[in-house]
């Protein structure tokens, strides 16, 4: 009986080992949403009021080139139930434990009278380099000098010069749910015009 379950730890480590070593396949880019029952503008205005309620600010609001740039926002941790830009598990399980920053871009370009969304979310982690411990009495105050109230990160200038925001790519489950919205708050507009 131990015999057996050896083989069968043994088996799971392995195919553990071997998950790990599968290739990473990149998501596929959210597709495309058409409105026939809206000009441009007003297709601009109501996404611009989604990219609200999901508290991205807009940074770049361009009805010419037809185009929505929002500012970078911070990923929502585990406990902010009331943000929504955390679409997966897996996505709240990275901000929580990184600082992300997502950054979303609509483009609207109007073909045979339709109105064609587009939708790419860049999304982004910061790293700091680790700082290097002189001493024990310094191991405390590493990287805080924080008290009950307020919470400060203090970097050295060789840090403050390498910190940099790593790009992640996209992510194709917030954009569904941006052009998802789009869609839901034309049709309710136009149901109820």
């Amino acid at each position: 009986m131990k015999i057996q379950s050896r083989i069968v730890v043994l088996a799971l480590y392995w195919a553990l080992f071997l998950s790990g070593c599968a290739q990473v396949q990149q998501p596929m880019p959210s597709t495309p949403l058409g409105i026939t029952t809206m000009q441009k503008a007003r297709a601009m205005e109501v996404a611009q009021d989604v990219l609200r309620d999901l508290l991205f600010e807009v940074e770049k609001y361009d009805v010419d080139q037809g185009v929505i740039r929002t500012r970078p926002l911070s990923g929502a941790q585990f406990f902010e139930l009331w943000r929504q830009d955390n679409v997966t598990s897996q996505a709240t399980a990275e901000a929580s434990l990184h600082s992300l920053r997502r950054t979303a871009e609509l483009s609207f370009t109007v073909e045979s009278g339709e109105v064609i969304v587009t939708c790419a979310v860049q999304v982004r982690r910061l790293s700091i380099p680790e700082m290097e411990i002189a001493g024990m009495t310094q191991a405390a105050s590493l990287y805080t000098h924080s008290d009950a109230s307020l919470q400060e990160l203090r970097l050295n200038a060789e840090q403050a010069r390498n910190m940099a925001w790593i790009d992640l790519g996209r992510d194709p489950a917030l954009e569904k749910r941006i052009l998802t919205r789009i869609l839901a708050k034309v049709e309710q507009i136009e149901g109820g015009a």
